[in-house]
């Protein structure tokens, strides 16, 4: 059992006298004759775990003193944080106005970018299906005149002459438009394009036919694009 007195240090009840702190003279080289001194394996770790008792290490304080931003992760990597530095040795905190600007407008270049692709897509679409509309009024228009063209050939009153040449006309014109006629006789019979008026089963089919097939062509049907004006009216007939 030890404590202390008045005149110094503390006390062993136990020792003849009293104890005071005890200084280790711990230098490698000799103040007085300066020679190197031999130091035992026995001093070398007493040194080493007065060293590991009292907190000391390599860096003269904790781990995270040594690293930037005084912080580290479980995984002992520095974390960053406002003072960290980042790209180009700057921290977030040190960004100047104009870079902050000029991300903004970049965003912005971007959104519009995009929006006018968006918008330039949905012009040519509407293009496409402006420009089929108005064909398609034209045509139902002249579908009196095409269908009366249609059964002079059928009788044969257009086989020469100015008419025929001006009906050949008309019909490569409207071509260019994108108008297609439907309905002819020996193709096979499609319900999405044709209308059967009539089934004729003694007709002659074409060589070979397995199919319901047309045999006759009432009115000629028309489509612009994949809209279909009219349906072509047709009189069928099936394969024995």
């Amino acid at each position: 059992m030890t404590d202390t007195t008045g005149a110094g240090g503390p006390q062993d009840h136990e020792s003849d006298g009293p104890t005071g702190p005890v200084i280790r003279d711990k230098r490698r080289i000799d103040p007085e004759t300066g020679q190197v001194r031999d130091v035992s394996a026995e001093q070398v770790q007493e040194t080493a775990a007065e060293q590991v008792a009292g907190g000391d290490n390599a860096f003269g304080g904790g781990v995270g003193d040594a690293l930037p931003g005084g912080e580290q992760d479980p995984s002992g990597a520095p974390q960053a944080t406002s003072g960290t530095p980042v790209d180009g040795g700057r921290s977030a905190d040190d960004l100047h106005p104009d870079t902050v600007v000029a991300a903004d407008r970049l965003e912005d270049l971007r959104r519009l970018q995009a929006e006018y692709v968006n918008y330039k897509r949905r012009v040519d679409r509407d293009r496409v299906r402006d420009r089929e509309a108005g064909t398609t009024t034209v045509v139902e228009a002249l579908l009196p005149v095409l269908d009366d063209l249609h059964m002079a050939k059928e009788h044969g009153e257009l086989t020469e002459g100015p008419l025929l040449a001006i009906a050949d006309k008309l019909e490569t014109t409207l071509g260019r438009f994108g108008v297609e006629r439907l309905g002819a006789v020996g193709e096979t019979f499609d319900p999405a394009v044709h209308e059967a008026l009539m089934h004729l089963p003694e007709a002659d089919l074409p060589e070979g036919a397995t199919e319901t097939t047309i045999v006759q062509v009432m009115q000629p049907g028309f489509k612009v694009g994949d809209r279909v004006v009219r349906a072509a009216r047709v009189a069928v007939a099936d394969p024995a």
